[in-house]
C-alpha cells in the first residue's frame, strides 16, 4: 500500500531501517475475526462535529471533526460485520462519581476532574455515540485504563467466542488503541487496524503510532480492504454469539 499516512514523518534513514530490518511484513487476516470498537464515546468525539480547538473547550479529550469521520467509517464496518454475524465488541470508560478511581489519569492532565454531559442528552461522556451504538447482541467492556484487556472480560469473551483475530477501530490511536493492540498481540491474536476508523487529537501521534503498530504488531489496512475481507467470509462462523438462543 503506497502513500501511507506516516510517510511525511519518516526520514530517509527511517525508511532504510524498516526495509533492511524486515519489519512491516503483512501477517494477514485471521479465520474467525471479531470487530472491536475502542472508546468511541462523547468524551473523545464531542457531541457534534466541530474543529478540535472548539470541541476541546468543553470536551478536553475530544478529537474534533476527525472523530466523526472515523464514526462514519466504523458505522460501515459494523454494518458489514453484523451482516456476516461477526462478534461486535466495544469498550468505553467507567468512573465513580467522586473520581476516586481516576488514579494515575489525574497525574498528567490538569482538567481531569471535569464531567461534561452532551447537550440535551441524559447521558455522560462515556456513552458510546448513538450513530454506532451497541445492539442488544453486542458486547461492551467497561475499563479504567488504556487497554481494553486490562481488568475486563475481553480476553475471556474472545476465548468463549473462539475468535482468533481482531479488526480494530477507535480512539485514541496513540493511547487506548495502541495499548489494546499490544495486549492483543501479546495474547497471539492477529490484529488488523482500520486506518479510517482510528483517530487521535494529535496528527503526528496518530500517524507515527499507526506506523509503529504496522511495523511490529498489526496490519494497518484501509476500510475498503476490511469490508472486502468481511464479505468474503462464510456466514455462521459464530453460532454462539450473544442472543443466539433467541434466534
Amino acid at each position: 500500500m503506497s502513500d501511507r499516512i506516516w510517510d511525511q514523518f519518516l526520514t530517509e534513514r527511517d525508511r532504510q531501517v524498516f526495509e533492511a530490518s524486515g519489519y512491516g511484513a503483512l501477517q494477514g487476516f485471521g479465520k474467525r475475526p471479531a470487530i472491536l470498537v475502542i472508546d468511541v464515546n462523547y468524551n473523545f468525539c464531542g457531541d457534534r462535529p466541530e474543529p478540535i480547538l472548539e470541541s476541546i473547550k468543553r470536551w478536553r479529550n475530544s478529537c474534533g471533526a476527525e472523530a466523526w469521520d472515523g464514526v462514519a467509517a466504523i458505522k460501515k464496518l459494523i454494518a458489514a460485520g453484523r451482516g456476516k454475524g461477526l462478534p461486535i465488541l466495544y469498550s468505553t470508560g467507567i468512573r465513580r462519581e467522586d473520581d476516586w478511581d481516576a488514579g494515575s489519569w489525574a497525574w498528567k492532565n490538569s482538567r481531569s476532574a471535569e464531567r461534561v454531559r452532551p447537550t440535551g442528552v441524559q447521558a455522560d461522556g462515556n456513552t458510546i455515540v448513538p450513530e454506532i451504538a451497541p445492539g442488544p447482541d453486542d458486547l461492551v467492556v467497561y475499563k479504567q485504563k488504556p487497554s481494553a484487556f486490562h481488568g475486563t472480560n475481553l480476553l475471556s469473551w474472545l476465548m468463549l467466542l473462539g475468535a482468533d483475530s481482531l479488526i480494530v477501530t477507535g480512539t485514541t490511536t496513540s493511547g487506548c488503541v495502541r495499548a489494546t493492540v499490544l495486549d492483543a498481540f501479546s495474547n497471539n491474536f492477529r490484529v488488523s487496524l482500520v486506518e479510517e476508523g482510528c483517530f487521535d487529537r494529535a496528527q503526528a501521534s496518530h500517524a507515527i503510532n499507526l506506523c509503529d503498530m504496522h511495523a511490529k504488531y498489526a496490519d494497518v489496512i484501509r476500510l475498503e480492504e476490511s469490508l472486502s475481507f468481511i464479505q468474503s467470509l462464510p456466514s455462521g462462523l459464530f453460532p454462539n454469539l450473544p442472543g443466539s438462543n433467541r434466534r
